[in-house]
């Protein structure tokens, strides 16, 4: 067990990591950008902020994190299925659990309106666990050894 737990937590993790908050910057960015200046709702903004966050994410992860040197259009699909499956599950998860929390309960700050409160909350929670989900993803399936 220790083993595994120093394997899962290598230097690809922490690559892994230091590509993610670029990623962050970019896609998340755009994602909150969209959201409150543009109002271009939950769903939409999550979904342009994952594409463009992906791209980047895609060239970042297989070639510093993982080295990945396979050719072709597989690891293109294995990321993109991968990519799709976590987002899904981390969305599906996140975004409506998290709404009816704030909703029901009128959880608000900085001023916001519960909506936006909401939305916001809700497409952090999702992001984090996209994260979890992408990693292991990325790891032992999209660039696997």
């Amino acid at each position: 067990m220790i083993d595994f737990i120093k394997q899962f937590f290598d230097i690809k993790f922490w690559k892994f990591i230091a590509v993610g908050i670029v990623n962050t910057i970019i896609g998340e960015g755009l994602k909150f950008l969209l959201f409150n200046l543009f109002h271009t709702g939950v769903w939409l903004s999550s979904i342009i902020g994952m594409v463009v966050g992906s791209v980047v994410s895609y060239f970042l992860n297989k070639y510093f994190t993982f080295k990945n040197t396979e050719k072709g259009w597989k690891p293109v699909a294995r990321f993109a299925l991968n990519i799709a499956i976590c987002f899904t599950l981390a969305n599906v998860i996140a975004l409506p659990l998290v709404e009816w929390i704030c909703i029901t309960n009128s959880i608000t700050m900085f001023g916001w309106s519960v909506e936006t409160f909401a939305g916001n909350a809700s497409m952090i929670t999702g992001s984090c666990l996209f994260v979890a989900f992408n990693y292991i993803g990325q790891r032992f399936f999209a660039f696997k050894e």
